[in-house]
C-alpha cells in the first residue's frame, strides 16, 4: 500500500495543454456540436419527413418516394428551378464583377479609403426585407426614380415588377446593389496581400495593365474568387426575401424561386412532406455545384506566393 501511495504522490498531474489534441477537440466540441443541433440535425429530419404524408394537424402516414416521384409531375417546381438557376448564373457573374472593380478602384490608393469601403459596405449590411421596400418604391412605373431618370434621356421605363420580361432583371438588380459589398471587401482584402514585386517584375518583362491583371492580379486572387464564387452561388439558391417581398412571385409564376415554392408548400399549403423533399432536391443540388466548383478549383486555383 505504501509502494502504491508513493507513485501516485510521484505520477504528473494531468493537464490539457500537455495534449494539444485532446485541447483542440475540446475547442472544437462546441462547433461540431451547434452544427449538430443546427444543421445536420435538421437535414436527417427533412430527410426523414420527405418520406411521409403529413400536413402538421393529423399523424403523419408513410409515403415513401412518391413525394419525389411528384416532383417529376410537377410544373411549378421545375419552373421554380429554373427561375432559381436564372437568378444564380445571372446576379453572382454580375456581383462578382462589381465587387471586384470596384475592389481594383480602392486598391490604387484612394485618400480616406475606409470612408468609401464603408459606405459601399452598407447595402451589404443592411437588412434585406428593408432594401426591398426600397427597391419597390424605385420600381414604381410612374414616378418611380428609377423611371423618372430614364424619362430624362428619352426612355420609356418598363413596369419593372409587373412584367413578365423585366421582373427577374428588377430583382437581379437589385440583389446585385444589395450583396456586391461583400465580395468588395474580400477581394480588397486579397489585393492589399499580392507582393508588389511581382508586379514590378512584371512591368520589367514588359507586361502591360491587361496582362498584369490576368497573369499576377487573378491567379493570385484567386482563392479569394474560389471563396466569394461559393458562397454567392449557395446564397443566390437559397434567395427568397427579395423576390417575396418585391414581386411575391408573380408576375405569374416569372420569380417564384425554389425556396419559395418550398415555403409555399410547406406552410401554407401544408404539405410537409413534399416540402421536405424539395428542400433535398435542392441541397443535393447546392452539394454537386459546390463540389464542382471545389475540383475545378485545383487546376484554377492558385495558393502559393
Amino acid at each position: 500500500m505504501n509502494a502504491v501511495a508513493a507513485r501516485s504522490r510521484t505520477r504528473p498531474p494531468w493537464r490539457v495543454r500537455e495534449h494539444p489534441h485532446v485541447a483542440a477537440w475540446l475547442f472544437l466540441l462546441p462547433s461540431f456540436i451547434g452544427f449538430a443541433i443546427f444543421t445536420a440535425g435538421p437535414v436527417l429530419a427533412a430527410a426523414v419527413i420527405s418520406l411521409l404524408d403529413w400536413n402538421l394537424f393529423s399523424p403523419p402516414t408513410w409515403a415513401g418516394l412518391s413525394n419525389f416521384a411528384q416532383l417529376l409531375h410537377d410544373p411549378t417546381f421545375w419552373s421554380a428551378l429554373g427561375n432559381t438557376a436564372v437568378f444564380t448564373f445571372t446576379s453572382v457573374p454580375l456581383t462578382i464583377a462589381v465587387s471586384l472593380g470596384l475592389a481594383l478602384l480602392l486598391n490604387v490608393g484612394i485618400r480616406r479609403i475606409a470612408v468609401f469601403r464603408s459606405l459601399l459596405l452598407l447595402p451589404y449590411a443592411t437588412i434585406t426585407v428593408a432594401v426591398a421596400f426600397v427597391w419597390v418604391w424605385l420600381y414604381i412605373p410612374h414616378g418611380g426614380l428609377i423611371n423618372s431618370a430614364l424619362a430624362l434621356v428619352g426612355i420609356d421605363g418598363p413596369a419593372w415588377l409587373t412584367s413578365d420580361t423585366w421582373a427577374m432583371p428588377a430583382l437581379v438588380i437589385m440583389s446585385v446593389w444589395k450583396s456586391f459589398g461583400f465580395g468588395m471587401v474580400i477581394f480588397l482584402a486579397g489585393l492589399q496581400t499580392i507582393p508588389q514585386q511581382l508586379y514590378e517584375a512584371a512591368m520589367v518583362d514588359g507586361a502591360d495593365v491587361r496582362r498584369r491583371f490576368l497573369r499576377v492580379t487573378l491567379p493570385m486572387l484567386s482563392p479569394s474568387l474560389l471563396f466569394v464564387v461559393v458562397t454567392s452561388v449557395i446564397g443566390s439558391f437559397q434567395v427568397f426575401d427579395q423576390a417575396l417581398i418585391m414581386t411575391n412571385g408573380g408576375p405569374g409564376t416569372a420569380t417564384t424561386t425554389l425556396v419559395m415554392y418550398i415555403y409555399r408548400t410547406g406552410f401554407q399549403n401544408y404539405h410537409q412532406g413534399y416540402a421536405a423533399a424539395q428542400s433535398l432536391v435542392l441541397f443535393a443540388f447546392i452539394v454537386v455545384i459546390t463540389a464542382g466548383q471545389f475540383l475545378a478549383s485545383r487546376r484554377l486555383v492558385h495558393y502559393d506566393q
